[in-house]
């Protein structure tokens, strides 16, 4: 396989956006397609993933778990790329491989962040329900939430990408499941599709006398995913020796300053200790080396079974990554966010 193609579309951070991403800090361009040298390999995007992780990463940030995008360059996200010249003796012209591309038609890679695909049916797959979205599930849940049988597990973004892979296997450890999702129809796919016992809808009224008559015995895992109004809810009703695992909280991403209201810090670090509630936050790039077969391996027998789905919201087209994106911060998405760059 060769690549004919002499334009390489690029989506750039063009400013740091102030509050929820607007077009005018993203860009369009174009530069020829990169050459590989020896050791490296061309290539070409077919899918990319759109996560809220990215958000951050457009700020200017100081250390943490990745650099910030720089102004100019590519955005940052995990893509499903076909090689298309090799000049690496592990790969070759047509694979198939998980890769790090961002947000571009080409990229160059030397192998060492590739994972090859082999030939699977349905390749988007290896960004949501077998890729990072669902191990992120999949550790915090086990390691952190450790849900017994009968216990009651809460996680708020129910249908995204992460929260019903939570939701799923929580089922599958025999938990009750209640789900926090924005609109009917997200909760209604919850719990006819995904198994949940209760979804509540977050935009209506009173959630937090709505999600303490839905958990009368209590919380015993929250998989915290969102933050604001939904972790104010839930706080009052952890049990004695609750878990939560901390993925993120995006209901905070595009926040410039602290938000109004009372200092919330006091009534948290006073639950934490008179109900020995352990609260961890994690990274999932950390859990690769030790976890990631173990995921593949129950993930993929549970797929084959037909024990968890996962619902795809695809858009066509790298140029409408920009828009996407700032629909998956407002909760828009429904489902594991992906782009399809490129046909398979």
């Amino acid at each position: 396989m060769s690549s004919s193609a002499t334009v390489n579309r690029r989506i750039v951070l063009a400013a740091r956006p102030r509050g929820v991403p607007t077009p005018q800090d993203f860009r369009l361009d174009q530069t020829e397609v990169p050459t590989p040298e020896e050791g490296q390999l061309l290539l070409r995007t077919l899918y990319l993933s759109l996560d809220p992780y990215m958000r951050q990463l457009m700020n200017e940030i100081g250390p943490t778990y990745a650099p910030s995008v720089a102004l100019g360059q590519p955005m940052v996200g995990g893509t499903v790329n076909r090689v298309v010249v090799s000049r690496h003796p592990q790969f070759r012209a047509g694979d198939l491989v998980l890769g790090n591309a961002g947000w571009q038609d080409y990229a160059l890679s030397d192998g060492s962040d590739l994972v090859a695909l082999g030939d699977m049916p349905q390749p988007s797959l290896a960004l949501g329900g077998l890729g990072m979205p669902a191990f992120t599930a999949y550790v915090g849940l086990l390691d952190i939430g450790q849900p017994k049988p009968g216990e009651t597990v809460v996680v708020a973004a129910a249908t995204g990408a992460v929260g019903a892979m939570v939701g799923q296997i929580a089922k599958l450890k025999g938990a009750r499941v209640v789900g926090i999702a924005g609109g009917a129809d997200k909760c209604r796919y919850a719990v006819e599709e995904l198994g949940f016992d209760v979804c509540l809808d977050r935009r209506e009224s009173d959630l937090a006398q709505r999600l303490a008559a839905a958990c009368p015995d209590g919380i015993d895992v929250y998989f915290e995913n969102v933050g604001g109004e939904v972790f104010d809810a839930v706080l009052p009703l952890l049990n004695i020796g609750a878990r939560v695992p901390v993925c993120g909280v995006i209901a905070h991403y595009n926040e410039e300053s602290p938000p109004p209201g009372p200092n919330r810090l006091p009534q948290l670090t006073t639950m934490l200790v008179q109900k020995r509630i352990r609260m961890q936050g994690f990274v999932i790039l950390d859990h690769y080396a030790d976890r990631y077969q173990a995921f593949r391996r129950d993930m993929d027998q549970w797929f084959a079974d037909g024990l968890v789905k996962l619902h795809e919201d695809r858009v066509d087209g790298l140029e409408r990554a920009p828009a996407a994106f700032a629909g998956l911060l407002e909760g828009r998405n429904f489902g594991k966010l992906v782009v399809q760059v490129a046909d398979a």
